[in-house]
């Protein structure tokens, strides 16, 4: 009963902010929108893209959450969409005091008051999946105390299901919504959603982020209290810090504006290419400044509940896109794709190269801080369609991360130059990664098997031949493997087509002997009672 009313909650939503207009942008107009009785109501006059961020927002917590999610897949979303959804905010109703005290009590299997020499029952800050309370250890030390919603892992269970049926419904009706992987995305953000539940993963992420940073004047992250950590409650040093949001507060505090800006940046390069782990929700609200030396401004980040990592493969790729990008050298971009496996192998690299130089030609006639790689990639990944090419999951994270960490930049610093800071250090990872010395230590380091394989050389060697002969016997048998197999699907496809020709045939004839059988209307409810099932039984 209650998921039936959910789905008429979803119902009336749809109907009441009009979202078959969006569905119709990303689906095309399909004959069943358009016979939808919605095209008989008055056109609505709020922008659509703002209409589908008010529906999440009533919808409630699960959807809000999605709609973070989606804001982030600009490759994948119009701009109009990706900008409104942007603006979400987890600021919902905080639940009872009262049970976030149970919560914490049954978690971690003691009252309160020997938790906690204090704890405020009033939450800091309540957001879609948990709250955060102030408290105050036995110890003295000032801390934080995340709690998840009751209740809440049902609700979204509920939802995802709800929300999975949808995206393989539109996926089955539309090749734009197949295009934009619907149930592909639905799927990440299941995994992102649960993942977020388990606060003890987020435990983990901000003692490897406090640990990677130790010591330096970049970034600083939470101590993590474990003894007093379970699934549902998370214990933090509590930290005290200027919102970076709040420029006017860094300004007045006689915050280095521009130390502050180019140590993000350092900051986001350092976590993707040194450490390989990095923080992948760095929108303003996770991100507070300590000014309290303002000439050396530092970055305090909480809520790391969102990680990203690279492989070593992408992490190469990626170095050499940026310097190839500098350098103005277009077809090594396009080679580097195809290298990577981003675009198909059999991509012609000097039409992409092409499409490429007309990104970014143009950027090159502005200001060298003008320009911005964040949607630089956005407008790449966005044309890289035309070519097949596959949403990558990491880099969209990565993508997200860079156009985050450029937007606060400018926000601190206009005259922000993102090359400035960025190019020193990607040449000198890669020189440290790829160069001579590198070569040399990786040689030194693998010098024992190396040496150890020496004497099967030869025989390896001799065996070549024989080996790349059955190599291509192998090949040509899968190949006509692969063909008998396309040749029986082919068959089979025709073969359906004339069930489906002879069913068709039937039909009709079943409604002439009914139409003079029976009375027309009755003729014509039968008829269209079995096109009905064929149609879901398709």
């Amino acid at each position: 009963m209650s998921r039936l009313l959910r789905m008429l909650r979803i119902a009336w939503t749809v109907v009441r902010y009009r979202l078959d207009a969006s569905v119709a942008r990303f689906a095309g107009r399909r004959w069943w929108l358009k016979l939808s009785p919605l095209g008989l109501l008055p056109r609505p006059r709020t922008a659509d893209a703002v209409r589908f961020r008010r529906a999440l927002e009533d919808l409630g917590p699960v959807f809000v959450k999605l709609g973070q999610i989606l804001s982030t897949r600009r490759d994948l979303l119009p701009t109009d969409y990706a900008d409104e959804l942007a603006k979400l905010q987890d600021r919902v109703p905080p639940f009872d005091g009262a049970i976030a005290v149970d919560t914490v009590e049954h978690a971690l299997g003691a009252p309160i008051d020997q938790l906690f020499a204090h704890f405020d029952p009033e939450p800091l800050a309540s957001a879609s999946l948990a709250q955060v309370h102030t408290a105050t250890l036995p110890e003295g030390d000032a801390v934080v105390v995340k709690v998840i919603r009751p209740d809440i892992e049902r609700v979204i269970e509920s939802d995802i299901r709800l929300i999975h049926t949808i995206a393989n419904l539109l996926e089955r009706l539309s090749r734009d919504a197949r295009r934009l992987h619907l149930k592909a995305v639905v799927t990440d953000y299941e995994a992102t959603i649960l993942g977020e539940l388990n606060l003890l993963k987020e435990a983990d992420n901000t003692a490897t982020l406090r640990r990677n940073f130790a010591g330096s004047p970049l970034l600083y992250a939470p101590r993590v209290y474990w003894e007093r950590c379970a699934e549902s409650v998370l214990v933090l040093e509590r930290i005290h810090g200027i919102p970076i949001a709040d420029v006017a507060a860094l300004q007045a505090a006689g915050t280095d504006m521009k130390k502050l800006a180019e140590r993000g940046v350092e900051t986001f390069f350092t976590q993707v290419f040194r450490h390989n782990f990095f923080h992948a929700d760095m929108h303003p609200g996770n991100i507070f400044i300590n000014a309290e030396d303002p000439a050396s401004p530092s970055y305090i980040a909480v809520d790391c509940a969102i990680i990203g990592r690279l492989t070593d493969e992408d992490q190469w790729y990626i170095a050499r896109n940026v310097l190839a990008f500098l350098n103005r050298d277009y077809l090594e971009i396009a080679r580097l794709h195809v290298r990577s496996g981003w675009v198909p192998d059999d991509t012609d690299t000097l039409e992409f190269a092409a499409v490429i130089r007309q990104l970014g030609e143009p950027l090159f006639m502005r200001p060298l801080k003008d320009i911005s790689f964040g949607h630089f990639l956005v407008a790449l990944f966005t044309t890289a369609r035309r070519f097949d090419m596959e949403v990558q999951p990491q880099l969209v994270l990565l993508q997200k991360t860079l156009l985050n960490i450029e937007g606060m930049g400018r926000e601190l610093y206009p005259d922000l130059d993102l090359w400035s800071t960025a190019k020193p250090f990607m040449e000198r990872w890669v020189a440290e990664r790829h160069g001579p010395k590198a070569i040399l230590k990786a040689i030194a380091d693998h010098a024992p098997a190396i040496v150890a394989e020496l004497p099967r050389l030869p025989a390896a060697l001799a065996e070549a031949p024989t080996r790349l002969a059955e190599f291509d016997r192998r090949l040509d048998a899968q190949r006509r493997s692969l063909q008998r197999l396309a040749e029986s699907e082919a068959t089979s496809r025709k073969r359906a087509r004339r069930r489906r020709l002879a069913g068709a045939v039937l039909l009709g004839a079943l409604g002439v002997v009914l139409w003079r059988e029976a009375s027309p209307e009755a003729a014509a409810a039968i008829v269209a009672g079995a096109v009905a099932l064929l149609l879901l039984l398709r």
